[in-house]
Parts: structure tokens; sequence; C-alpha cells
């Protein structure tokens, strides 16, 4: 295992859960069913057993999860049953990204309007938290609230029902993402004792008693496995038929599947639990122009999969094609706002049509200091509704255009969530 200053991560992540075990007052652990976090969870069951503790855990039911991520999530309670204290079940309506859709930009898990709709039946087991017996004291939960904001009033909320100084675990590697690595190193967070792997839980600038602590922090994918191996730890067997299908394991992904990361493993759905894609496919609006375009530089991925034998103009005609097979009207706005940005060349800038370059330099691309065919393209790929790509600012008729297209396809989202909108009504080149 890769070596962390003197010591390897797994020797490493030990002494911080150890350290947690030995300093705080109270401690659970949030998974997800997922690689890292059932990682991080055993480890800390052998740990308790050694310090004879015991620990409480937070699971997040999103609704649209693998029948393989639910079983395992039976098993790790089986696992650690012998040092869990108590485990929060959730499964609430709770507020999660969509990014497979400008059109529904957020869906909600296990909202009982949607019943019909929903991808598994409601969990029924004695942990399960749900509309019908969260606790009274809850009053800060309500229906639709952001998973992010769920999290934070949570670890408030257990906290004050225990008492003291309380922990959370939660099982981010830094490896993942720039924003998890600035999570780590971020200088002016409050942390616990000066230790670099914790930090201070506050809600909207308010200090609580609670603590996130990353044991796993400096973990690559290869630890991770390298340690499933090693301790001969159970996993999630989703992982196994993804590799089986060709996904590499830098690249596999679970929590809920229309994320701005998972959506890239969408199509899986459809190859590894076909009855459970089925649901999946009418869940939440967008999800099969995802499972179509998820490994493709429409939904945002950066490595772009443009043909090679089209040019950048003609794969722009493509991605507004492909649109209009799914929402005519959203294609029909790009349109406008391509011919608005090309006209404002024409009569500002006196560059004909036939003679914007199909590329140029990515630096004056990105700069937004000349027009060229693969910046157009660029600019739909990222499903960039407002045209930020094309120096396109937020107007009031914009806002206007997506609630409308909100409200048509109503029958098939019925969006109850508001993306929150800037209001603006200037257009600048």
């Amino acid at each position: 295992m890769k070596i962390f200053t003197d010591k390897d991560v797994l020797t490493a992540a030990i002494e911080r859960i150890d350290y947690v075990f030995n300093n705080f007052d109270n401690y659970y652990f949030s998974i997800s069913g997922g690689k890292d976090s059932s990682v991080m969870l055993q480890l800390a069951a052998r740990r308790a057993r050694k310090l004879n503790v015991k620990f409480s855990v937070l699971y997040i039911d999103f609704e649209a999860q693998y029948k393989a991520t639910i079983n395992h999530v039976y098993n790790l309670i089986d696992e650690i049953n012998d040092v869990l204290d108590d485990f929060y079940w959730i499964a609430l309506p709770l507020s999660l990204r969509n990014a497979v859709s400008v059109i529904q930009p957020k869906w909600i898990c296990w909202d009982k309007d949607e019943k019909r709709k929903w991808v598994r039946d409601m969990p029924k087991n004695k942990y399960v938290i749900n509309e019908k017996n969260y606790p009274k004291e809850w009053k800060w939960f309500k229906k639709g609230m952001e998973f992010e904001q769920f999290i934070l009033y949570f670890a408030n909320w257990f906290n004050k029902n225990h008492g003291g100084i309380t922990a959370c675990g939660i099982a981010i590697r830094s490896d993942e993402s720039l924003n998890r690595f600035r999570t780590i190193i971020n200088k002016r967070k409050e942390t616990y004792n000066g230790k670099n792997w914790t930090t201070k839980i506050k809600i909207r600038g308010r200090d609580t008693n609670a603590y996130s602590f990353f044991p796993l922090y400096d973990w690559k994918v290869a630890d991770i496995w390298t340690c499933v191996a090693k301790l001969d730890l159970i996993f999630n067997d989703i992982y196994e038929q993804m590799y089986k299908n060709g996904v590499p394991i830098y690249e596999q992904r679970l929590c809920q599947p229309y994320g701005d990361d998972q959506r890239k493993g969408l199509d899986q759905f459809k190859t590894l639990e076909y009855e459970t894609w089925e649901k999946v496919l009418t869940r939440v609006h967008g999800v099969n122009f995802g499972n179509i375009y998820c490994r493709t530089s429409v939904l945002g991925v950066t490595k772009t999969e443009k043909p090679p034998s089209m040019t950048w103009q003609e794969y722009t005609v493509f991605l507004l094609e492909s649109l209009g097979l799914y929402v005519p009207e959203l294609r029909d706005h790009y349109y406008r706002k391509i011919t608005s940005f090309l006209k404002w060349y024409t009569d500002k800038k006196n560059v004909k049509i036939e003679d914007i370059k199909d590329y140029d330099d990515k630096g004056l691309e990105n700069s937004k200091k000349i027009a060229t065919w693969r910046r157009i393209a660029r600019a739909i790929e990222h499903n960039d509704f407002w045209m930020k790509r094309l120096s396109f600012s937020q107007t009031k008729s914009d806002m206007k255009k997506l609630i409308e297209l909100q409200k048509k396809y109503r029958n098939i989202i019925d969006d109850k969530t508001k993306e929150k909108i800037i209001k603006s009504n200037q257009r600048s080149i």
C-alpha cells in the first residue's frame, strides 16, 4: 500500500480512527454502500472491538440504488452488529442533483407524490426513518431540503442528542476531486486539535460541537482494493460486475446515479440490473438521453467523443439534432442563442459565418476572444442552458423559457424543486 510520510496509509488510517475513539465523546460513520465507506466502516469496527467501544452509522438511501448496494448495506449491518450502537437508515424526500437534464435540474427521492414511479419499494426494516416516523424534534427537516443541508443538521441533532463532542466519519479521498482536496488542505477551516483530517461542522456560519473526520483522505483506489484483499473485507458485488463489464476501477461510481460524476456510469444500470434500469428510466427526466450520451462529452465529460470524421460545425449540428429528439424546445433555444452569437460577430467584428474557423487556439477560445465551432459545440456539450460559454448572461426571457419548459414537461418530471436563478436582463458578448 502507498506510503504516507513514514507509514503506509492503512496504518495512518487506523491511527486516526483510534484517535477519534479515544478523544471524542461519541461518533458515527456515514456510509453509501460504496467501496470507500465500506472499508472505513469495517476498519472502524475492528478498532472498536479492540478498544471496547460502540458507534452509530448514518446511511442515506437515495431510492435509485442498485439492489446489490442495498444487499451490501444489510451485509455491513450484520458484519458490525456487535459494535453497533444505532443505525439511521434515512429514506426521506431529499432534493438531489440531476445532471442529465436542464429541464429538471433537481429531483426528490422518496417523494410520496411520485410513489408510482419509485425505483424501489420503501425498505421495511427497524432502522428505516421516513416521513411517517422521523423524530419529532427534527423541526429542521423539510421535504425537498438539500442532501448537503440535511447531513449538517443531522450532525448537529446527533450531537445535541448525545452531548459532548461528536465525530462524523466520512470516507472521502482527496484524489477524487479538486473540491475534496481543498476540503482537506483548507488552512482557514477550524480543525480538532490541529488535525488537518478533521473539519468543524458549521450551519450557516454557526458553530456546532461536531466535527467531520476523513480517515481515508490520502488513499488511492488501489489502496482500497488492496485493503479489501489483504484484510478479507466484504464489498459491494456491483463493483465486480462493473469490472467484468469493462469499467476500469478508477471510473466506477455509485451513490445516486444522476449526479455530475455518477452519470458517467448511468448506462451501467441497463447492463447490470435491467429490472432496476426499467424503473430508473422513468423516474427522472433525461435519463434515457443520459444513457445514450453518458460516455460522451454531451453530458459534460471532459474528454470529447466527437467522431473524427466530423468537423466541429458538423458536430454542433449533430448535437442539436440529438437534443431535438428529446426536447425540441431546448434545441430551438440553443439554436436561437447560436444564431444571435454568430450575428454579433458578423455585425460587430465583420466576421462572416463562412469564415468562422472550425477550431483555434484553446486559450483564445476559453477566454472567449474568438468565435469557433468548437467553442459553440462545447457550450451545448456542457448543458449550458444560459450559453455563458458564448458570453451570454442569464436573462429574464431565458428564465421564463426554462419555467415554461418545466411546466410543459411537468407530467413527466413533476419538478417540485427550484433552481436558484440570478435575476438579470443583460447580455454581453
